[in-house]
């Protein structure tokens, strides 16, 4: 696994999530997505997925996957947000980006996006940026493009009948990928 020191920016801290971190960011995420308290921000995908989002196994495989890391952001030493960064060659893939549900729509994820770009690019000469999204959610790939990532048009089926990727309430559901480009 590729670790780095403490981050701090500002009033945020970010560091490599550790076997001790499982459980609260299991919640975190699954509170970021599923479920009535993800309702409370704008990112939730609990009108198209029930069930989880994630589990101890999916979050721990992150944690001590080779050429993974799953950023911990803190605020005061509270958990309030998390990415997983994969190194894929000369991309990196982005996900498992969850926000603290009262805490979205303020500007937090701008900044964690931000320092993972900045992570990807000097920790392991990334040349571009990847991430999936499940094609309905259009509100979400938008705030994504307003951050420099373009739609590439190309999907993969969401894996229906595996519950441990949540019950879709649609049968329409893909992940297309997006891509962001880094400069020089």
């Amino acid at each position: 696994m590729d670790t780095a020191p403490p981050r701090d920016t500002g009033k945020l801290t970010f560091r490599d999530a550790t076997e001790a971190d499982v459980p609260a960011l299991v919640e975190l995420i699954e509170s970021a997505y599923r479920g009535d308290s993800s309702r409370a921000g704008w990112t939730t995908e609990a009108d198209i997925l029930q069930g989880q989002r994630t589990d101890p196994q999916g979050v721990r495989e992150v944690v001590e996957s080779p050429g993974s890391r799953l950023l911990v952001v803190e605020r005061d030493g509270a958990l309030v947000a998390c990415c997983q960064l994969e190194h894929r060659g000369e991309a990196a893939y982005f996900g498992m980006f969850a926000v603290r549900p009262l805490l979205q729509g303020a500007g937090l994820g701008k900044v964690i996006i931000a320092e993972a770009e900045r992570s990807v690019r000097e920790g392991w000469g990334a040349r571009e940026m990847h991430m999936t999204v499940i094609s309905a959610r259009a509100e979400l790939i938008a705030w994504y493009e307003r951050r420099g990532y373009r739609r590439t048009g190309r999907l993969s089926p969401f894996p229906y009948g595996d519950e441990r990727f949540g019950i879709p309430q649609r049968d329409d559901l893909a992940f297309e990928l997006l891509v962001k480009e880094f400069e020089g």
